[in-house]
Order: structure tokens, then C-alpha cells, then sequence
């Protein structure tokens, strides 16, 4: 993670958590497809799929080619908000998901 900002450092570190969450989240929802076979619960996995392979890239990226953002205060900035927000989202939905 050389030369890598504080701001892309928590980020990724962000999207390691998110990737997380979603494995966790998938297991579950699998589970009730299972038991279920409901459309929603089929929904969910799709969800958290797509949402895993965008985390999965995002970390790609910032381990890789962190100078698309090195540049640009403000691009760091935008990018450590929306991990931050996607990881709150995150957190909640498996909160709720796990009661």
C-alpha cells in the first residue's frame, strides 16, 4: 500500500469490510433460497453479488492503480464518502438481516 493517501488507505480498507458484510450477507440469503425459493431472496443474492464483484474491482484498483485518484484531493475525498456510505448501508441491511 505504498504511497497510497490516509483517504484511499481508509477506503480500501472500507471495501475490505463491504466485501465482508456481502459474503456474509449472501451465505444467509442462499440459505433462505433454499429453504424459501422465493424471488425476493433469489433478488438479494443477485444484490450482494453484484455488489461484491464492484467491491472486489474497487480494491483491484486501489491496490493497482491508485494514481487515477493520486492527483485529485477531492476525487480521494468522493471516493472515501461513498465506501463510507456504502459500508453504513451495509451494516445496517446485516443488522436486520441476521435478527
Amino acid at each position: 500500500m505504498a504511497g497510497m493517501t490516509p483517504y484511499l488507505t481508509i477506503a480500501s480498507a472500507l471495501s475490505g469490510l463491504n466485501v465482508l458484510l456481502l459474503a456474509a450477507l449472501a451465505v444467509v440469503w442462499i440459505g433462505n433460497y433454499r429453504e424459501f425459493r422465493t424471488p425476493l431472496t433469489l433478488g438479494l443474492i443477485g444484490f450482494s453479488l453484484v455488489l461484491l464483484v464492484e467491491n472486489l474491482v474497487a480494491l483491484g484498483f486501489f491496490f493497482s492503480m491508485g494514481m487515477l485518484y493520486a492527483g485529485s484531493e477531492p476525487a480521494q475525498l468522493a471516493v472515501l464518502s461513498m465506501r463510507s456510505l456504502q459500508f453504513v448501508a451495509l451494516v445496517l441491511l446485516t443488522y436486520v438481516t441476521m435478527q
